[in-house]
Formats: C-alpha cells, structure tokens, sequence
C-alpha cells in the first residue's frame, strides 16, 4: 500500500488505530495491580512510528503523561537507537528531566518487530503506587531525597525480565509487590497493542506505519494551524497565583501569534523552588500544548503534527523548567495551573464559547501510609478534584478533573483495601463563584480510620489560599481547606502525623463565576439552593434573592416546591 490515503480509507485506519491503542489501554487497567492505574486511571498509552513520533492515543490518558511521553520517547531512542533493540526488549525509565517530571511516573517503551523489522513502538506512562524515598510529598529539597531514579534501560532483554533491575526495585520501595506489578502490566499492554498493530498490517496489506503515521500528522498539523491562523495576530498576557510550599508562586505567561505560529514563553515566573514542587519544561510544554489544541482544535486527532505549530519556553532555572537536582514530586501543583493561565491569555482573542472562568486547577492527591492489621504496612493514594471554572453559556462542572483527567476512588475500595473509613463525602455548599453562571463545586471529604494503630497523609493540594477567579464580573471560587484533628499544626504539601482518633478534613476549592451575578436567573439561584449548592444566605449576598422555606422549619425532608424566591 503507498503512502498516499484516499479519504475513505484513511477514516477506516484511524479509527483501527484508535481501537488498537484503547485495547492497549484497557489491557493495562485489567492487569495493574495498583488503585492508581486500575480505577484512577493515572496513565497514558500511545503508538509511535519508527522515526519515535506519537501517531494515536488511547482514550484515556492525562495530558501531563501522554504529552510528555510524546517528547520523552525521543530519548529512550537517544539512548538505544534502533539497531540495538531486538524483538522481546522492553524500556523503561523514570527519569523526570526524560519524561513526565517526576520519579512515581514510569514510562515503558517496547519495539515492535514483523520479523526482524522494527514497524513501530508502543509506550505508556503510569503512576507507580510507590518509589521510596520520602513519602510522596514536597518537603524534599533535592531530587535524590525523592526516591528510586532509574535511568533509561531494559525492562526486558529478548523477553526475559531484567531481574537484577527488579530486584533493585523491590528493596527501595514500600509496596514491592504493586509496584513491580504495575511494571509488568505495563510491558503486557505493550505487547498486546503491538500484536493488535500486527493483525491490522496482515488484513490491509500494511508494510510500514510511517506513511500513514506522516498522512495523519500532516493534516493534524494542518487542522490546528487553521485555527490559530483564525486569531488575531498579538501578544496575549495573563498571571496566576499558587499557594507554592514557603512563600505564593507565580506564573505569568505570554501567548504571541503570528499567522499560523503560537509561542507561549513563561519569562518572569517565579525561579525554581528550593522545594519539591518545581516543574520540568517537558512537563511545561505537556500541559502549554494540551491547553492550546484543547481551546482552538478539541477534535482534531492529537499526534505529532498537533504539536509543530506551538512553540514553549521557559527561562532555565524557573519554576516551569527547573534545573536538576531540583525536587520536583508535587510538580502537579504547579503544572496544572499551566491550561488555565494560558486560556487566561487568549480570553480576548478566543471566540465566546471557548472562555473559562478560572478553575480549582490542580489535581488534589493524598498519600495515605500507617500500619493496618498485625503491623502490616499501608500506602494508598487518593485523587480528587475540586470545581471547574463557569463556562461562557453554562455551569462550572462540580468536582470535575481539569486540566487532568483522573478518577477517584470509590469509598468501597478505598475502605476494602486499606483501614481508612470515607466518613463524608459531599458537595461543598458555596465553593462555586457566583455569576451569572456559577463556578463547578468542590467537595467535602472526611476521613478517619480502622484501629488503634498511628497514621499519617501527605496532602499535595494548592488553592488553599489563592482562589480560582471569576471571569467578566463573576465573583471567584472558595479556597480549600485542609485540617487533621488532632494535629493543628499540619499543613499542605508535608507529611503529617495523625493520632489513632484523629480525623482529616479537606475541602476542595470551587471554579470561579462567569458574568455579572444579577443577572444570574431566579429560577436557577432556587435550583441551586434547593440542591444544596448554595446556602440561602449566599444566595442573597451574591444574587440579591431572598430564598426562604415556607413550610414547618423542623421538617428533615423539605420538599421543592416549599421554596419560594420573596
């Protein structure tokens, strides 16, 4: 078969492309031994041609590994070019300058041979469960206080696993048996997209994946310079806020178009952290490239080509592209606020439809570790998300991942897996801004545990003191809240020690409003109040509408219709 596609054929291989690589996702989810890859689905897989360029993606996928794996693979071939790999080899690294910029994410390359020619290589990113070091956290001041870092070497040698790397693997981390599983997991899903991509070669007469893979990045890369070329021609601003570890973190941002280019450069950001939240600029253009093809192109296939017409940087030694041995464990609580700064920027040149009122933005994960029965040893790492921001013609979502796109954990799993007990988990009443569309909620959770034993979290959370803005006239979002019971002085981003009765509260912060609040519709401010969502005296403040409940104030269940907007 050439290289050149006629339109009806070339829809028929995308979509078996597709198809190839969600049964090599769903592969890694059924075979992972961790809660992080199986139900919070912190991973990413993807089909590279033989030139190391991202050509599809699973379905899943969170842009800070599938995007930073798409750049990292050009070092795994760096370090083993081609004419070194023979079939049954399998890569892997953690390196965080390499990949997705911290040491918890491997990443797992495997060549794909038809006979004794390599045709392709597929790869996938995941969370490990645990890497050693100090408990994930961002109280670490060098990269090495971390964890384990494997550079980039065989997983697999002609099949058979690296047993020395193993064994290196199992001694350094807490959950031996879960980690080096998920690694096998890893390599299994590998194999299964590679014998998927084989089959798809024998039914349509297929001898090579790169004219096909340069047909769709070409057009890729064609479909999102038409919309940039769309924007008008200029310089774009915008700043944001973290709470950071010692002392707040900014990030100011500057998008400058010119016909069918974009370049989002990061100069004046605050430097890099003597702490572990710094991010790496592989990292950096992960979430700058997600947030421009997600705002101008969301349904153009996302593969090389959609990269080519954005251009990211950011000074050396800034808090966007740290200098190694930087700590860089919580780089998420920076990372994430990348989308949202960048959609900041482009507000004036966007059409309506695409502006977004700022969102919780990173990713709240706590890593839970203590004692469970007989002594055994516990780790366990939950994932939430606060509210989105008011979208232009409608809510915010309530407790919606974004810009990542993880999954949390149901209180079942939790509570069948570990001694930790999910006493509450709700709605945050007030957290989302006011507005003529109301910021997306975030959620109030408690958690307590099983036995007499000691515990303690590390909370990597932000938003607790800088809360997400409103846009044209919408009022901003809450802050969150974290607090252990009996421990006043634990704070965000350290590992704190949690008494056998202690309880831990968090509430996750909510998206900001868009528009002017008055003229947000009775009928909706009622709504929100029935459902919980905003206290009748929120309701009056921010809308100006006195909700009250006209029937017997004792009654435990209080039917809509005996609200009333006075």
């Amino acid at each position: 078969m050439t290289s050149v596609f006629d339109a009806a054929t070339l829809e028929v291989l995308w979509a078996r492309l597709l198809a190839v690589v969600d049964e090599q996702q769903g592969a890694l989810i059924r075979t992972a031994f961790s809660t992080v890859v199986r139900e919070s689905q912190d991973l990413a897989c993807g089909v590279f041609d033989t030139r190391g360029r991202m050509l599809a993606q699973s379905l899943t996928g969170t842009p800070g590994h599938i995007n930073a794996m798409a750049t990292g693979v050009r070092h795994f071939l760096a370090a083993y070019p081609p004419t070194t790999l023979s079939p049954g080899d399998v890569l892997v690294t953690n390196d965080p300058w390499q990949t997705a910029g911290q040491i918890n994410d491997f990443t797992v390359l495997t060549p794909v041979f038809r006979g004794r020619e390599l045709i392709a290589y597929f790869a996938n990113t995941c969370h490990a469960p645990d890497i050693g070091g100090r408990l994930l956290s961002a109280e670490a001041r060098e990269v090495y206080e971390e964890g384990l870092r494997v550079p980039i070497t065989r997983l697999f040698a002609g099949g058979a696993p690296n047993a020395e790397l193993l064994k290196l693997i199992r001694a350094n981390v807490r959950t031996p048996d879960e980690t080096v599983g998920d690694l096998y997991a890893q390599a299994a899903c590998n194999a299964v997209g590679g014998e998927r991509l084989l089959g798809l070669f024998d039914e349509f007469g297929l001898t090579t994946l790169d004219g096909l893979a340069t047909e769709i990045m070409d057009r890729s890369e064609r479909a999102l310079r038409a919309s940039i070329t769309a924007l008008p021609d200029g310089d774009y601003a915008a700043e944001a806020w973290s709470d950071g570890f010692e002392e707040p973190i900014v990030i100011r941002c500057r998008v400058s178009v010119r016909g069918s280019d974009l370049a989002i450069d990061f100069a004046g950001s605050s430097p890099q952290s003597p702490r572990g939240i710094n991010v790496v600029l592989n990292y950096t253009h992960a979430y700058a490239s997600f947030a421009v093809k997600a705002a101008l192109s969301p349904d153009v296939p996302h593969n090389e080509g959609a990269f080519r017409p954005v251009r990211v940087s950011a000074p050396a030694g800034s808090i966007l592209n740290c200098r190694p041995p930087a700590a860089v464990a919580s780089r998420h609580v920076l990372g994430h606020f990348i989308p949202g700064v960048i959609l900041q920027a482009l507000a004036p040149a966007l059409p309506r439809a695409g502006q977004l009122a700022g969102g919780a933005d990173a990713v709240w994960i706590s890593v839970w570790r203590g004692e469970a029965e007989r002594g055994r040893p516990f780790t366990f790492t939950l994932f939430q998300c606060g509210g989105m921001g008011a979208r232009a013609d409608s809510d915010g979502l309530s407790t919606t991942g974004f810009p990542s796109g993880v999954a949390g954990v149901p209180a079942e799993v939790i509570e069948a897996l570990t001694p930790l007990v999910v006493e509450r988990r709700a709605l945050a009443t007030d957290s989302g801004g006011a507005g003529r569309w109301r910021g997306g909620l975030g959620q109030h959770v408690v958690i307590g545990r099983r036995g007499a034993n000691p515990w303690g979290v590390s909370a990597m959370i932000d938003r607790t003191g800088h809360a997400a803005a409103g846009a044209a006239g919408g009022l901003s979002g809450a802050s969150g809240r974290f607090s252990v019971t009996d421990n006043p002085a634990a704070r965000p981003k350290e590992l704190a020690a949690i008494g056998p009765t202690g309880r831990v509260l968090l509430t996750l912060p909510g998206g900001g409003g868009q528009g002017d609040p008055a003229r947000r519709e009775a009928a909706r401010v009622l709504a929100d109040v029935v459902n919980g969502y905003v206290s009748p005296e929120a309701g009056l403040a921010a809308y100006g509408r006195r909700i009250v409940y006209s029937g017997d104030p004792d009654d435990r269940v209080r039917p809509p219709e005996r609200w009333i907007v006075e």
